[in-house]
């Protein structure tokens, strides 16, 4: 991901999400170093993104969306490819990820990719209740030990 790609992306954020990361999250997260991949077609047009935070011997995804538009066409599975692949070069053994209970959709994908639930974080996510009130909702973390994923998707 470059700055010229950061408009195609927080477009694609802030219609994926209630609670969106802003502009300024993407650019600290370029000039922080982390992870941060874009899958686009020739002319530019975003697809999707991921950001990923290395660490000792793990990766911590923190942010991974496809255009709503395109779901349901296996891009989530390729930008997982892209996070597996930046985890094995920074000699990651484990990614992890947390997720909103309420985002099943993802569950469903991190659950068919190998991810695994391992604990809540409780009050982790912004959220609105029924009255659009502000509110929190849980976190569910999900973890994945690389050398699996890498047998499963074929990686070496």
């Amino acid at each position: 991901m470059t700055e010229s790609d950061l408009r195609g992306v927080v477009s694609i954020e802030t219609r994926a999400y209630e609670f969106p990361w802003s502009r300024g999250n993407f650019a600290d997260s370029l000039n922080s170093r982390y992870v941060v991949q874009v899958m686009a077609l020739p002319d530019g047009t975003v697809l999707g993104y991921f950001v990923a935070m290395p660490g000792v011997e793990e990766m911590h995804l923190l942010n991974i969306t496809v255009d709503p538009a395109l779901h349901g066409r296996g891009l989530g599975l390729h930008l997982l490819d892209g996070v597996l692949l930046a985890a094995v070069m920074h000699g990651a053994h484990l990614l992890w990820l947390e997720v909103r209970p309420s985002n099943r959709r993802a569950i469903r994908l991190y659950e068919r990719y190998g991810f695994h639930a391992v604990a809540k974080r409780r009050n982790y996510y912004p959220a609105l209740d029924a009255y659009g009130q502000p509110s929190k909702e849980d976190a569910l973390v999900m973890s994945a030990p690389v050398d699996v994923l890498r047998e499963r998707r074929g990686v070496n």
